[in-house]
């Protein structure tokens, strides 16, 4: 693979180097989505355990969004998308501004479930996925095989389960959401590796550049994705594991 080529052409002393980069540059990636994580189960938490607050979307009683809600409901695809745009031209310090404000919308969009399950259930899923994504993720990092060629097939299975998902919402089949459910957790479960994997290789062969700000936007960019495979990970298991209120 190309980043062992990479380090293998270095000096011991760069090589050295290049590892204790890629740790602490590992490091900032899981930092940056654990406080994504924080930011998110706050808002979530505050304003799913507040009528007041989730009435501003959400029916509390129904659970049913507004118009509000169904702007919130969207909004962090749209901030996905436009955060992909905008990266370039966006410094690393307004870079992880915005994934802090996108994992606060993503929160206002997850609110609900601290209505619809139980706390023990939400936190039990948690830590489940917390677990499950640890070892992925530890896969990704250590594992010698090449995860690339995955990574094709996993982005049009995305597509494709973001298209049924937008289908479902109108169409309100248990038997299709179950499905989804089945199909996004492998999904989401693939991407954690192969995310990892690529945050490690995109690190080492860029690493002999040391372009701060380039290594600033790719931990959060990596962090980002992360994020998103962990989140839907724990909403897709939710679905299972989640007993309701």
């Amino acid at each position: 693979m190309a980043q062992y080529d990479t380090i293998r052409s270095a000096g011991v002393g760069a090589r050295a180097q290049i590892d204790e980069g890629l740790r602490a540059h590992m490091n900032k990636v899981y930092g940056l989505m654990s406080v994504a994580m924080l930011v998110t189960a706050g808002v979530a938490w505050g304003v799913g355990t507040t009528d007041a607050l989730l009435a501003v979307f959400r029916d509390p009683m129904t659970l049913q969004p507004n118009i509000l809600g169904w702007v919130v409901m969207f909004a962090p695809l749209a901030m996905v998308f436009a955060f992909g745009a905008m990266i370039n031209r966006l410094s690393a310090a307004g870079a992880q501004l915005f994934f802090y404000a996108f994992a606060a919308v993503m929160g206002l969009s997850l609110a609900w479930i601290f209505k619809a399950f139980t706390g023990i259930s939400i936190a039990q899923t948690f830590l489940v996925t917390s677990i499950a994504f640890a070892g992925l993720s530890l896969y990704g990092y250590i594992t010698k095989r090449d995860l690339s060629g995955m990574g094709t097939f996993l982005m049009m299975g995305l597509i494709g389960l973001i298209v049924a998902s937008i289908l479902n919402i109108f169409l309100g089949s248990g038997a299709l959401a179950f499905a989804i459910s089945v199909i996004g957790l492998l999904i989401f479960a693939g991407l954690t590796a192969f995310d990892t994997q690529r945050i490690k290789m995109d690190y080492v062969q860029h690493a002999q550049a040391m372009d701060q700000e380039w290594l600033g936007k790719s931990a959060i960019m990596g962090a980002l994705n992360l994020y998103l495979n962990f989140i839907n990970m724990f909403m897709f298991l939710l679905q299972f594991m989640g007993n309701r209120e």
